[in-house]
């Protein structure tokens, strides 16, 4: 239930318990209580974790693991707890500030030009083409590669995976395998610039730490950038173009408004859409009490991201809407919060404020070329998307 949606909303049974059962527990098969967090209270506060009551170390869950790898090993930060996440982070942060974002900035317009040339050229006759696959995962990969120093020609089977990891229709087992594909390149990628460091973080990272971080934390690192990078600013891409679509004044404002008119749109659609739709699961280290609902040592909390960014709370008057104009009552948590909030954050802001003006500008007669309906969204994923979207041009 958490992971469905209604075409772009979260299903009403969120909010239902949202308003009524803020710490809800599921009915699960294990042997161990999960709890749905769905309320901006709540949610900040297991987020927040400012009394050191939750793990995030899923190591115990997974098989052969035995509790002796490193968090690296699975994925990186997402998984870690202090002091080897600490340490970890205070190793990419540099990399994500602004300033230093900043230099990449004309990279990402050229990108963008590249798979606009090229969605130009492939509509010209009036086809339809899919938006998803020519510019909406193209240029956060290229962007992400670029970034981590990675040549990959294989887009279409790291697509795969990188949709593969995040969907549990298929079970866990298959998710999981998705994430060891992906982790075992970069494994190989880490080893190859060991013995000569390439121009991009991975290899600035052998540079600067040499033997003080190990190849399994180096190759985590990457795998949580890499992944983190690309799936979900995917998905916004072609969901944002969805929303932005339906109102012709939206996307007028976005093709013509100014910086802060498109800072403003791009964070309302961060808090509208919610592609990742449930923080990393944490996991209580003692018996304790959240805010009034008992939790047993070893439950598990899941926070609900999408639930958090359309309660008023959040969002203020008519969570429900998206509203270019909105002024929020709080910040929005797509990015989570906390020490685990998403360090690629203004990479992704950064993205959507390039690609989402020059697409509307360069084509004013941008249109869905099928009904919402006929859309096939992600039935059951943490990160929500559309693996295709057909438009003309």
């Amino acid at each position: 239930m958490p992971l469905q949606r209604t075409g772009l909303d979260p299903v009403p049974r969120l909010a239902e318990l949202r308003a009524t059962d803020p710490v809800h527990r599921l009915d699960l098969p294990f042997d161990f209580s999960v709890y749905l967090v769905t309320d901006t209270e709540h949610v900040r506060a297991v987020l927040a974790n400012r009394d050191d009551s939750f793990s995030n170390d899923i190591r115990h869950l997974l098989p052969g693991t035995g509790g002796t790898t490193s968090g690296a090993d699975i994925g990186g930060l997402g998984f870690t707890d202090a002091p080897l996440h600490t340490r970890l982070r205070k190793i990419v942060t540099p990399e994500f500030t602004m300033r230093r974002l900043a230099r990449l900035e004309p990279m990402i317009e050229a990108f963008v030009e590249a798979q606009l040339d090229e969605l130009a050229t492939a509509g010209a006759d009036g086809t339809p083409v899919d938006l998803a696959k020519v510019l909406s995962f193209p240029v956060p990969f290229q962007t992400i590669c670029a970034l981590l120093g990675l040549e990959l020609s294989d887009r279409d089977a790291f697509a795969r995976l990188g949709v593969q990891r995040f969907d549990i229709t298929s079970g866990a087992a298959a998710a999981f395998g998705a994430v060891s594909a992906q982790r075992e390149f970069l494994f190989d990628a880490v080893a190859r610039q060991r013995v000569e460091p390439g121009p991009g973080l991975i290899g600035q990272i052998i540079r600067d730490e040499g033997d003080r971080i190990s190849d399994a934390d180096l190759a985590g690192l990457a795998d949580g950038v890499f992944t983190g990078g690309y799936e979900t600013t995917a998905g916004m891409i072609s969901l944002s173009t969805l929303v932005l679509l339906r109102d012709p004044a939206h996307a007028e404002l976005v093709r013509t408004g100014s910086r802060k008119d498109v800072d403003r749109v791009v964070e309302e659609l961060l808090r509208y859409l919610s592609v990742v739709q449930m923080a990393f699961p944490r996991f209580a280290r003692r018996d304790m009490d959240l805010l009034g609902t008992p939790l047993k040592a070893g439950d598990v909390v899941l926070a609900s991201l999408s639930a958090s960014n359309r309660d008023p709370l959040t969002a203020g008057d008519s969570p429900e809407v998206f509203d270019p104009a909105r002024v929020p009552t709080s910040g929005h948590l797509a990015f989570g919060h906390g020490a685990h909030r998403c360090i690629g954050a203004e990479l992704a802001r950064m993205e959507l404020r390039i690609l989402l003006p020059a697409l509307l500008r360069r084509f004013p007669d941008l249109a869905v070329a099928v009904p919402q309906s006929e859309l096939k969204f992600r039935e059951l994923s943490f990160v929500y998307g559309l693996d295709h979207l057909p438009v003309t041009v």
